[in-house]
């Protein structure tokens, strides 16, 4: 059975929801015959490479919240990630652009490396000090490194932009057609869809239903769950 995650690297409940399926799937009888693939995703396809701005700043702008309402949301998220084991660095964050992170992770599929490399990434942007969007190329070569990447490929790869680049766009026209306006997506073996960072139960129940039905891909009725659109990332309010 093979499970897609539609997902982007600046999108925090995509790391949460990363989380919750690891626990569900390491429950799941049949995990070993599982496999499962990332999919590009930009929540932020518009904005320039050289974009960068504080976490802060950009939820102020987006969501019309003011600076402690912004910073309260960001809390929240770092318990939710606490509840799943992740570290979450709530104050000091940067925002800005994927395209590279993505075309990278699809040199990584190709590898045999690409859920390490999602998950050295995920770290690095909420867990590190260290900036992923505005040190340059060389601070993503070393990230691919990290996870097991050689790092003449990864510069080959950010040297030439249209590597990949094709790859990342069929992603995200897929995730259209799909009707995900938001991620995480994940789609389970091409039958049922799970919007959102959903509780591990969710994914256990979705897992055990994709591995014993065979039916058109339908978006399982499991409720509002918080989720990274084209507009932002929704943030819990008090």
């Amino acid at each position: 059975m093979k499970v897609e995650i539609w997902s982007d690297i600046a999108c925090p409940w995509c790391y949460v929801g990363k989380a919750r399926f690891e626990k569900a799937l390491a429950a799941f009888p049949h995990r070993d015959r599982v496999e499962v693939v990332h999919r590009s995703f930009e929540l932020d396809p518009g904005r320039a490479k050289g974009d960068v701005q504080p976490v802060i700043s950009m939820l102020t702008k987006k969501y019309g919240m003011s600076e402690a309402q912004a910073q309260a949301g960001e809390e929240n998220l770092g318990a939710q990630a606490a509840a799943e084991g992740l570290e979450y660095r709530t104050r000091d964050r940067d925002h800005g652009n994927t395209f590279d992170m993505h075309r990278l992770l699809h040199l990584a599929k190709e590898r045999g490396r690409q859920d390490e490399l999602i998950q050295v990434l995920y770290r690095a942007n909420f867990a590190e000090e260290r900036s992923v969007f505005s040190e340059g190329d060389e601070r993503l070569v070393e990230l691919a490194v990290a996870a097991g990447l050689d790092a003449e490929d990864a510069r080959k790869v950010l040297a030439d932009p249209t590597a990949y680049a094709d790859d990342v766009r069929a992603d995200e026209r897929e995730a259209a057609e799909l009707g995900a306006n938001g991620v995480p997506f994940f789609v389970l073996d091409r039958k049922y869809g799970v919007s959102g960072a959903q509780p591990a139960e969710v994914f256990t129940q979705a897992l055990t239903q994709a591995w014993g039905e065979h039916s058109p891909l339908q978006l399982l009725d499991q409720g509002d769950a918080d989720a990274c659109g084209p507009d932002g990332c929704a943030v819990p309010r008090h």
